[in-house]
């Protein structure tokens, strides 16, 4: 069959590929024809490669053109099969969900405010003062080296925590006053149950010191726990916060083995969740609060959402997990 010919004649592009290397491979016909010429005489050699050539390249110029035509053909097809009506109403529906962090700080807050607690907001870089030295962390307290802070220029920084808040909401508002600052947070540490960003609710309750009791925070918390994780038992731990005197630390029975002991609670059966106390006298010095009681508490809504949701790794939440997060659609 004539060379051209032969290339015409396929019809897939596999095809067309094998005839190329019949033709133009290190063993085919035109480098089988090209070897002959060692046996003529010189006289005819130049004549026959001339020829030679001139065909060779007539046969790349037909594979070329015969490739481009069956590639074209090949899209034309999958678009053919592949085309779709855009005017037909879709039956397939997607929605998005809300984060599970977003989730958890949405049942917070509407707690607390059903509690008749005032949603309160702040800046997210704030000064030494606010951040440290009027919640009782003066210069070189050594507390304040827990916070892994981020320090910006003109001592400028990201705020640790969302107590803050509270400082500048008493600073402008005299009490009663019962609040809740919810926000983000910064700090530098990365691991399974830390992120550098991540998300508190700061609670504050002043009042008449005749009005505010330990006895008050620890009602509170305890239906609060219970509300969010159900009925499960709750302890109050002696702790320190250089803010509040007496601290606490809550704990809640291990959501996990209800108590018997497992990995996730290093066989306690109890889980920390949060942090508590009476407000220390030293903050209501710094705000000019005089003969008034208060009690305050911080929460993490990461920490809460991972154990309310069984998630194991709180990095998952803001590392675009589709698996994770498609669960709560």
């Amino acid at each position: 069959m004539n060379d051209l010919l032969k290339v015409e004649s396929a019809t897939t592009l596999s095809e067309l590929e094998a005839i190329r290397i019949e033709l133009l491979g290190k063993k085919g016909h035109f480098a089988t024809q090209f070897a002959r010429m060692k046996d003529l005489d010189k006289a005819d050699r130049p004549a026959f490669a001339a020829e030679l050539n001139e065909a060779k390249a007539a046969a790349e110029r037909a594979i070329a053109a015969k490739k481009e035509a069956l590639q074209k053909a090949q899209i034309a097809a999958r678009i053919e099969a592949e085309q779709m009506d855009v005017s037909l109403l879709s039956t397939v529906g997607t929605s998005g969900a809300i984060h599970p962090v977003n989730r958890a700080m949405e049942e917070i807050v509407e707690y607390f405010l059903g509690m008749n607690y005032e949603l309160k907001t702040g800046p997210l870089i704030e000064d030494e003062f606010h951040n440290f030295e009027a919640l009782n962390l003066p210069a070189h307290h050594p507390a304040r080296e827990m916070q892994d802070t981020f320090y910006m220029n003109d001592h400028k920084l990201l705020r640790t925590h969302t107590s803050p808040v509270q400082i500048r909401t008493m600073m402008t508002q005299k009490p009663p006053l019962r609040m809740i600052a919810p926000g983000a947070v910064f700090r530098r540490d990365y691991d399974l149950t830390h992120t550098p960003m991540f998300h508190q609710i700061e609670g504050l309750v002043v009042d008449a010191a005749d009005r505010v009791s330990f006895a008050n925070l620890k009602h509170i918390l305890s239906d609060f726990l219970k509300a969010f994780f159900g009925d499960f038992p709750v302890r109050f731990r002696p702790s320190f916060f250089p803010f509040t005197e007496p601290s606490a630390e809550v704990d809640i029975g291990c959501i996990f083995c209800e108590g018997k002991g497992c990995r996730v609670c290093k066989q306690t059966g109890w889980l920390e969740v949060l942090g508590c106390g009476m407000v220390d006298p030293n903050v209501f010095k710094a705000v000019g609060y005089e003969n008034v009681s208060g009690y305050a508490f911080g929460l993490g809504i990461e920490r809460l959402a991972t154990l309310k949701y069984r998630i194991g790794d709180l990095r998952a939440m803001y590392e675009g997990d589709l698996d994770l997060l498609e669960q709560f659609a």
